[in-house]
């Protein structure tokens, strides 16, 4: 992970704690939700990734030497400094299980904190969160179509500098089996899988003999690029030839790799001749501009398709590119707050809260999840947030709390889960979605309300703003 330290922040979180310090104000107990707005690719759901990391970097969370040095060189006062000298992060943290799924205009997750610390990590929360999330449902759309066909993240050349390093963590998340990312591979221990570039064809005097050197050096995870020149006229025929020198030496081709042209139709006759010459077990690998889209449509069209490598539109979660997820304070002193707009839909809810996914009596969720006041169990009702004429009886059904408490003072309270941990969890949860949420198409949209004691405290506090 990222070797994360107090200045991966923006300014203005460092000038309002300045403030907060000038004035008093560091003891203040301050209470912050995360949540986003809006879906992402016109998606039903979301999945919520990021936090393992962000829980990492919380525990270790310090101003270095070199940090210090330059706030005050920059002009931050020296008392200010030698208080964050001796900075940490000593707050709770109540969130959503990683991998879980999550919707609009609900908390995802809640800070409790001293306010200088809840302030002071937002920046750090809002870009491990977003970005994370982002991706991990990026790749849960390419999972759902894909199958069980493999699939392998190749979009590090093509990321947002960094951000491929997280990209590939959060890929897994969504679905994703492997990385080409070595990088990533090592610190999150994700499998790592790689074929070669058409450069290293090119630098031999002819395709056969590429073909050669890089079987007799990996002969047991040999996969050949054929499309350098002409797939069915050159590179399969010398896959084949080599393909049948490895079976000779008691190896086999694992498999074949396009990454150009129309992948539907060379994979049909890549397929067909691989099979004809007795190479029924070698697997065909495409990639070139992948995304859900593509590998839908080329399994739409039978494509006998068996590993998508993806790059581009995974790692920079085209074409959306960032989750709005914001970070607002809630409470303070134990007094509610609130953001008030003349926008609606940018209102927010005060207080400390609980969320509660609605199931029937059979355990079946129906679509729906319910926010209320944080020791408020007994509401039958929710309410749209913003249309008042929009409810739903939520009487006699099953409401399973979704924010837990993961860190107390700072520090975790359970043991860090793997990833493959996570994504099993993802995987069980999307089952229980329903299909109508999962399409591509105009999928149904999942039921977000407010209990009315929620209501009515967000309503009165309103009008009381509204009068001073």
């Amino acid at each position: 992970m990222i070797n994360y330290t107090g200045t991966y922040t923006d300014q203005y979180e460092l000038t309002m704690a300045q403030v907060y310090f000038q004035k008093g104000r560091e003891n203040e107990k301050a209470v912050f939700d995360y949540f986003f707005r809006k879906l992402p690719f016109h998606s039903g759901y979301a999945v919520f990734a990021g936090l393992e990391d962000l829980l990492d970097a919380l525990e270790n969370l310090r101003f270095d030497d070199k940090d210090l040095r330059y706030l005050s060189e920059i002009g931050f006062p020296a008392d200010f400094v030698e208080y964050l000298k001796d900075f940490q992060f000593k707050g709770d943290i109540f969130s959503s299980r990683e991998g879980d799924l999550v919707f609009p205009n609900r908390p995802v997750l809640r800070v409790e904190a001293n306010l200088i610390e809840a302030q002071l990590i937002e920046t750090l929360l809002l870009n491990i969160l977003n970005f994370q999330t982002l991706i991990a449902t990026k790749a849960s759309r390419m999972r759902m179509v894909a199958g069980n066909r493999k699939l392998i993240d190749f979009g590090l050349r093509r990321a947002q500098g960094a951000g491929g390093y997280s990209a590939s963590r959060a890929a897994v998340i969504g679905g994703f089996d492997a990385t080409s990312n070595v990088r990533a591979s090592r610190d999150y221990d994700i499998p790592v899988s790689g074929t070669m570039a058409h450069s290293f064809i090119q630098s031999y005097d002819n395709e056969l003999s590429a073909f050669r050197d890089f079987a007799e050096n990996r002969p047991d995870d040999c996969v050949l690029l054929v499309d350098t020149y002409n797939t069915l006229k050159s590179g399969i025929p010398n896959a084949i030839i080599v393909a049948k020198e490895l079976e000779k030496r008691g190896h086999s081709l694992k498999a074949i790799r396009l990454d150009s042209g129309d992948l539907a139709y060379l994979a049909r006759q890549s397929r067909k001749m691989l099979d004809e010459a007795g190479l029924p077990n070698v697997k065909i690998a495409v990639s070139n501009q992948l995304d859900e889209y593509v590998i839908k449509s080329l399994l739409e069209q039978e494509a006998p398709i068996d590993i998508f490598g993806v790059g581009t539109s995974l790692v920079i979660g085209a074409p959306d590119a960032a989750l709005d997820g914001v970070y607002k304070l809630v409470l303070l002193d134990g007094k509610p707050r609130i953001k008030l707009s003349e926008n609606l839909g940018k209102v927010t809810l005060p207080n400390r809260k609980q969320v509660y996914r609605i199931s029937d009596s059979n355990g079946n969720w129906i679509g729906a999840d319910a926010i209320a006041l944080e020791d408020e169990t007994d509401f039958s009702k929710i309410t749209h947030p913003f249309d008042v004429l929009k409810s739903l009886s939520v009487k006699n059904c099953q409401k399973e709390p979704l924010l837990v408490k993961l860190m107390e003072n700072g520090k975790r309270m359970e043991k860090p889960r793997t990833l493959e941990e996570i994504a099993s969890f993802s995987i069980g949860r999307l089952r229980s979605l329903s299909p109508e949420f999962k399409r591509f198409n105009n999928p149904h949209i999942y039921k977000v309300g407010i209990s009315d004691k929620l209501m009515k405290e967000r309503d009165i506090l309103i009008e009381t703003l509204k009068k001073d």
